[in-house]
């Protein structure tokens, strides 16, 4: 089927009208072009054919096997297109959906590693692994799929490494602190997936997860556990506390005046709203139909459940809310979906978010920008503006204040304020004129003032009181060692003038001389 690529939706369409009526005007809805809808039926009749029923009887069970069947065989078959049937096939998904002949939102498929695993996990002692599979059952009742993943992982590495090395070991009691240094060991080895060694958060986080089924062992009273607990505080590796990456004032107007020239208007709201608002990318995504709420005279925006399991309400502003109706204006009606961002009838992926934020720092010259920095930027922000921490931590959806102040460690106006006034004091210090003030001298110094003003010369000091007059105080003009420039004539003809008022003729006339010097140098 998948060579000769029959055209079983033209016969379909000849035993079905109303389907195929049905099947075209939702892909047409969908904004989908006829040639790409006629090939959605056209994958729609070799589905049928497959599970052998009408195409109004196929269950999902019926899709995921046709679904897999079709792809497999397109990967043995050369220059089949593998990715170009996954995207007609997950197109088809969509317009099954808002057709009303499927249940299931479509969803995109990372490539299913099942089967790796198993025989993975069928390396692994009985015993021993059914231990951890237990544990990981427990777990995945009360935490998010994610945390339950990266457990599983772990267990069946570390046990993976223990029986390649310790082949003896063959349950969970048998094993020693040795198995645990050894593990650490073998995580500073491995490579990461992008190369170089693995960062230390991940380490730690590894060696939390093995922690954490120690422990849980032990509370649950579980027989096959060791007699002690193998991992301790100190096989940790001090975690880094970097400062959260965030865009100064001036990137954050150049991204967004970027933004707002993208042809594309969910690249321009996407990121308006992650930069006015300061969601998660994931908790973007789940908004829903009903986000938007008028509270009093203003507009809030209802944020989902998310990350710290809670939902909240931001405000919104002006702007943004003309933003949104006006995507709610270009939104097929009909869809069943409740989602707010749709594509096609489908959820909208995270990876469309991050290409709208990098093509946006790319026109503005910003570089590598992330849709994240954003909620580190609109913090940052509030905080340098005197927003109260209490009040970040609401609009950010934190659950607890030592989340939140980690932004005050990036501009904390405190020492701002007492740093700015020692720096005064030490520029005025450096600044400071050649003479105290009045006011600063002591008695003795002012008495030593008055005596006498000491002037040194080249074998002693001039004991000259300041009151008197000398005739020699323009001795050195007079010296043939003497030279002056263009740059000293004011200065020249100061001392000049205040020769001629104290009529001191001979001190005029060597000021006029070196004046009339430089007017000669000069012509």
């Amino acid at each position: 089927m998948v060579a000769r690529r029959p055209r079983l939706g033209i016969i379909l369409a000849r035993i079905d009208p109303e389907l195929h009526l049905l099947f075209t005007e939702t892909a047409r809805m969908l904004g989908f072009r006829d040639h790409g809808a006629n090939a959605q039926f056209n994958l729609l009749a070799h589905l049928a054919a497959l599970a052998g029923k009408r195409a109004q009887e196929l269950v999902q069970a019926d899709w995921d096997e046709g679904r897999r069947l079709l792809l497999e065989a397109a990967a043995r078959i050369p220059n089949r297109g593998v990715k170009e049937l996954s995207t007609s096939l997950f197109n088809l998904e969509a317009t099954l959906f808002h057709a009303g002949l499927t249940d299931s939102l479509p969803r995109r498929r990372n490539p299913d590693r099942a089967d790796i695993r198993e025989r993975e996990w069928a390396q692994i002692p009985p015993t021993m692994a059914a231990t951890m599979r237990g544990y990981v059952g427990q777990i995945a009742t009360t935490l998010r799929p994610g945390t339950v993943k990266n457990a599983e992982a772990t267990l069946r590495e570390f046990a993976l490494l223990v029986c390649a090395e310790d082949p003896d070991t063959t349950r969970v009691a048998d094993l020693r602190r040795a198995h645990i240094e050894r593990y650490k060991a073998w995580l500073l080895e491995r490579p990461a997936a992008r190369g170089g060694p693995l960062h230390r958060h991940t380490v730690r986080d590894r060696l939390s997860k093995l922690r954490g089924f120690f422990r849980r062992l032990d509370e649950w009273d579980t027989p096959d556990r060791p007699a002690r607990q193998l991992v301790f505080d100190s096989d940790f590796p001090i975690a880094d506390e970097p400062l959260p990456r965030f865009l100064d004032d001036a990137a954050a107007a150049k991204l967004l005046a970027a933004a707002r020239q993208d042809p594309d208007p969910f690249a321009r709201l996407a990121i308006e709203i992650l930069a006015r608002t300061g969601m998660r990318r994931s908790e973007m995504l789940g908004l829903t139909m009903d986000a938007v709420v008028l509270i009093g005279s203003a507009y809030w925006l209802r944020v989902p459940v998310g990350k710290m399991h809670t939902d909240r309400y931001v405000p919104l502003h002006p702007q943004l809310k003309a933003l949104i109706d006006d995507w709610l204006a270009r939104r097929p009606e009909g869809l069943r979906s409740n989602l707010l961002f749709t594509d096609h009838g489908r959820p909208v992926s995270a990876s469309r978010i991050e290409a709208a934020v990098r093509n946006a720092a790319q026109r503005a010259g910003l570089g590598r920008v992330t849709p994240h920095q954003l909620r580190h930027t609109l913090a940052t922000q509030a905080i340098n503006r005197g927003m109260s921490l209490e009040a970040i931590a609401a609009l950010l959806g934190h659950r607890s204040l030592s989340m939140t102040r980690v932004y005050a460690r990036i501009a904390d106006r405190t020492v701002a304020d007492e740093y700015f006034a020692v720096s005064e004091r030490v520029e005025a210090l450096y600044d400071a004129p050649k003479h105290l003030p009045a006011d600063a001298e002591g008695s003795e110094m002012r008495k030593l003032r008055a005596e006498v003003h000491r002037r040194m010369l080249g074998n002693g000091y001039c004991a000259r009181p300041v009151e008197m007059d000398c005739h020699f105080e323009s001795i050195c003009e007079s010296c043939t060692f003497f030279v002056t420039t263009i740059e000293f004539r004011p200065t020249l003809e100061r001392q000049r003038d205040d020769a001629d008022a104290k009529g001191q003729v001979a001190r005029k006339q060597i000021f006029d001389g070196l004046i009339a010097r430089l007017d000669d140098q000069a012509s």
